[in-house]
């Protein structure tokens, strides 16, 4: 499953960091996205959805409404199957508008989970 976090960190007590670890153990294909770090544990990192050729199973996000708002339309332009709004990166306008075009919406913790097996 191809799995985008947006909001990807190299910091290791960050949730999207572990959340990366995470999904890369249970086999997942990862695709950060953050426009200033390079690489992620030998994981290259996109600056951009832009960038992202393969298509977006999950794209989960680790960033607030202020910013997914401003890539609101190259989130919908991507069109992927599922979008995770982990706590404190609700989005009210880009959970409507994905879910108009018929992605699945979440709130939910992907690292909870993962733990769980609900992934």
């Amino acid at each position: 499953m191809n799995v985008v976090i947006i909001g990807a960190s190299n910091k290791p007590h960050r949730y999207s960091y572990q959340a990366l670890m995470l999904l890369k153990e249970k086999g997942h294909t990862v695709i950060p996205v953050h426009q200033r770090i390079k690489e992620i544990e030998g994981i290259p990192v996109y600056k951009n959805l832009a960038e992202i050729k393969q298509n977006i199973d999950t794209l989960t996000m680790y960033v607030n409404a202020d910013i997914s708002q401003t890539l609101m339309p190259e989130i919908l332009a991507q069109k992927p199957k599922r979008i995770i709004f982990n706590p404190g990166s609700e989005n009210p306008e880009l959970s409507l508008h994905a879910k108009k075009q018929g992605t699945e919406v979440l709130h939910a913790c992907t690292l909870v989970l993962l733990k769980t097996d609900r992934f």
